[in-house]
């Protein structure tokens, strides 16, 4: 079960229409693409799928649609996390019941719980589901660090399998995995360092340039599958501009209008985000001919 999620994993965007509502035709299409690209998974209604600003009926809908629309050819990771540990709970359960292959719990933002209580929110969630469980480690989002002792202990449970880590602390890998052994999944969170985690141990990168780039993140991540580090830093290096270009604003705002440049979404995004400003846009466009394109590889 491990080994279905390493590689490149897509954090998708949620399409909108430019009234913001959920573009479903526009989502299909987006799986369609991820699969056909050799993304190797993808996570539904993360940060980067605006999951603070979906109902929750159009929460499991997106959901949903991934999984049929996937039908088998990746796996689909559902963001099921809450600062509530019910609401968690909750929408762990309707994941599941919808065919989720696994599930995305970042740590409980805004309320800041202490170390014990982050473990005992982890295993109240683990306890009420089958599936497998990957942590999420962001503090710049949530004001709240899952420290590598805590994901030790949470490593017990047998449905704990992984940790997005994305607290941009490169040694975070070294620690976890020594104090969780090597059986435990580390993924990066953070495209731009993902090369140095892959060479402190990370298998895999939940990605938010691979909404943009799919082939050439499944490239860097067969590359280290591989072995070939030469492969490695030749497409990290040809991606960091695209990388930096993601977090000119807040995510998902940058990634929403390269995609709609490239013409695969409308311009839709949801209050309190707001679309690209004009004075970002002229940075991400020049830069997306260059980047996306394959044929500079």
């Amino acid at each position: 079960m491990i080994d279905k999620f390493q590689g490149s994993i897509v954090a998708l965007v949620t399409p909108m229409k430019a009234s913001g509502a959920v573009d479903w035709p526009a989502l299909d299409a987006l799986v369609d693409w991820h699969v056909e690209s050799g993304t190797n998974g993808i996570v539904a209604v993360g940060t980067t799928g605006e999951s603070a600003t979906l109902e929750v009926d159009e929460h499991l809908e997106v959901i949903s649609r991934c999984v049929q629309r996937a039908r088998g050819a990746l796996p689909i990771i559902a963001g099921t996390g809450a600062n509530s540990t019910s609401e968690a709970v909750h929408l762990s359960k309707q994941a599941e019941g919808l065919g989720a292959d696994a599930l995305l719990q970042v740590t409980p933002y805004y309320n800041k719980p202490t170390q014990s209580g982050l473990r005992a929110h982890f295993e109240a969630v683990a306890e009420a589901v089958t599936l497998p469980i990957i942590l999420y480690n962001v503090p710049g989002r949530t004001a709240c660090d899952l420290l590598p002792e805590t994901i030790a202990r949470l490593s017990g449970h047998p449905r704990v399998v992984g940790v997005k880590e994305a607290s941009g602390d490169v040694g975070r890998v070294r620690q976890i995995l020594a104090a969780c052994g090597d059986g435990f999944t580390v993924l990066s969170g953070e495209d731009e360092l993902t090369a140095q985690m892959f060479a402190l141990g990370a298998v895999g990168v939940i990605s938010v340039t691979a909404n943009i780039a799919p082939s050439l993140m499944a490239r860097l991540c067969g590359a280290h599958a591989r072995g070939d580090s030469a492969e490695v830093q030749r497409i990290d290096a040809h991606l960091q501009p695209i990388h930096a270009a993601m977090f000119v604003e807040s995510n998902p705002i940058p990634v929403k209008w390269a995609l709609h440049c490239m013409g695969r979404i409308e311009v839709g995004i949801r209050l309190p985000l707001e679309v690209l400003s004009e004075a970002n846009r002229g940075i991400l466009e020049s830069l997306l001919d260059g980047i996306v394109s394959e044929e500079g590889l």
